[in-house]
């Protein structure tokens, strides 16, 4: 392939279109005798001219239509790769905003980098593990609801350069096109915050204030994932989404716009009078989650503990929709005893209803129930694969002074033991000799190979907002003190919940 080099631009003096339809990648125009109809089509190449060439099929430099490629690795022959917009180019020819990446070493000099930290939407929190990247076309919306998302698939985007967030949430972007009005983004999961960058300055780091790099509030600064909270007699996780920042606007019931709907539990059940958010009553959790078409609208499903299990509110056909729910990949954080969605029954246990969660009732054993009003729990970074990021994110963050220690207020003690074979202890507390699970996720179908799996569960068997109380009406009891430490800890949790699924370590 022959071409004039510009800086790193290379102007290709050969035709550069090849679908994958021929033999060895070659262009399906070439060799072929007669050749197909639309190889013949003569269209103009101008860049921004309209096209003339039939669906499938694209405009050469030496105007003529040939056939689009996919995303299929190879299928354009050795040397060339297929583009965003399904050409086939050489590998040393740049697209987009790759044509705007200075080669800096070439020069003596360091790279052209953006330097900065990602927080939580509080602007206050750093976060650890967000995707940090530079796009390469436009990326859409994602939808709602639950869907699979695993590790494993690209970012959106075609992103010329990527790195993930330090357990300080810092990121340092290299090699990064210069210029003016350079886009970037900043994602986890259905999370994300698209920015604009005026200039970036070639071959040396242009450092983005907080401002820039904090998760959105509302739906006006990004894209936010669709939550439901049910609410609690015992556990108010309704209000933490405030401590993270969240805009009240954002907070409402079903059938509002709003990213964040609350249902009632045996928790709060009404809106604070002039409440930004929403008015009347909250709508009751139990028609919610007794059907998956409810809740597979939604991304994360948070349940506040009630301080009892409730089994009459959860009948067998609400355990079966809320896995139904996880192995399509949704998201669901459990508090305390809403273990009986995991398998905790002890109404079953003690002969009684008999109903249970299929599959899920092996994952862990229940045959306790302690309650402690403070203890030290302990960040468990054997069995989880983000346990030490995990354990040194809560020291920079200050909620542990001493390495894998949690200092937690009401700590509840249900689960004896989790199979670790079938899922990853994060946190535990060691009581007697036996060290209880407090916090455990396993991803789903936890029945499928795990490669292969959509959704994760997580429970926890501490009480997480514990300064905060579950009195009608919301907001109103909400504590408005910083962050305590077992709420960092969920706060981790909030985020990395809506991540992609990654294989377990087991």
């Amino acid at each position: 392939m022959r071409g004039i080099r510009l800086g790193i631009v290379v102007v290709s003096l050969a035709v550069i279109g090849c679908g994958g339809d021929g033999p060895g990648g070659q262009s399906v125009c070439e060799n072929q005798v007669p050749p197909p109809v639309a190889c013949m089509t003569q269209c103009d190449p101008s860049p921004g001219a309209p096209t003339t060439c039939p669906g499938g099929y694209h405009c050469t430099p030496d105007g003529k239509c040939d056939a689009v490629c996919t995303q299929v690795g190879g299928e354009c022959g050795d040397g060339y790769r297929c583009t965003p917009d399904g050409r086939c180019v050489g590998n040393d020819e740049c697209i987009g905003l790759e044509c705007k990446i200075v080669k800096c070493d070439a020069k003596g000099m360091p790279p052209t980098s953006l330097s900065g930290t990602v927080f939580a939407p509080n602007g206050t929190l750093p976060l650890y593990g967000i995707n940090v990247y530079i796009p390469n076309t436009p990326v859409a919306a994602p939808p709602d609801g639950a869907i699979c998302d695993r590790c494993g698939d690209t970012l959106p985007g075609f992103p010329v350069s990527h790195v993930q967030t330090d357990e300080a949430g810092r990121f340092v972007l290299t090699d990064v096109p210069s210029g003016a009005n350079i886009p970037l983004i900043i994602q986890t999961g259905k999370w994300r915050r698209t920015i604009t960058i005026p200039n970036v300055a070639e071959c040396t780091d242009t450092a983005l204030p907080a401002t820039d790099t904090r998760l959105p509030k509302n739906k006006s600064e990004g894209n936010m994932p669709k939550i439901a909270i049910t609410t609690g007699g015992a556990d108010a996780l309704e209000c933490l989404p405030r401590k993270l920042g969240i805009d009240d606007a954002e907070i409402g019931k079903s059938g509002g716009d709003q990213r964040i709907h609350l249902y009632a539990g045996n928790g709060r059940s009404a809106f604070q009078a002039g409440f930004a958010g929403a008015m009347g009553m909250i709508p009751s959790a139990t028609p919610f989650w007794a059907d998956v078409n409810n809740l597979k609208s939604y991304d994360i499903v948070i349940l506040s503990c009630e301080g009892e299990q409730a089994p009459t509110t959860k009948p067998q056909g609400a355990l079966n929709a809320m896995k139904a729910y996880a192995d399509l990949g949704g998201r669901v954080f459990a508090s305390h005893w809403h273990n009986i969605w995991i398998g905790g029954d002890f109404n079953d246990e003690a002969g009684g209803m008999g109903q249970s969660p299929p599959v899920w009732e092996d994952i862990a054993e229940w045959n306790s129930n302690t309650n402690l009003n403070a203890a030290t729990d302990i960040i468990d970074e054997m069995s989880n694969p983000k346990g030490a990021s995990f354990a040194t994110w809560m020291l920079n963050v200050m909620g542990s002074t001493v390495r894998d220690e949690i200092p937690v207020v009401q700590p509840r003690l249900t689960a004896s033991q989790v199979d670790l074979a079938k899922a990853e202890r994060w946190v535990y507390l060691d009581n007697g000799g036996m060290r209880h699970p407090q916090i455990f996720q396993f991803t789903t179908p936890n029945e499928a190979p795990a490669g292969e799996r959509c959704g994760k569960v997580v429970f926890s068997d501490m009480h997480v907002s514990a300064d905060s109380v579950s009195n009608n009406p919301y907001p109103q009891t909400c504590s408005a003190q910083p962050l305590t430490p077992q709420e960092k800890a969920l706060g981790f949790m909030f985020f990395d919940i809506a991540s992609c699924v990654q294989p377990p370590i087991f």
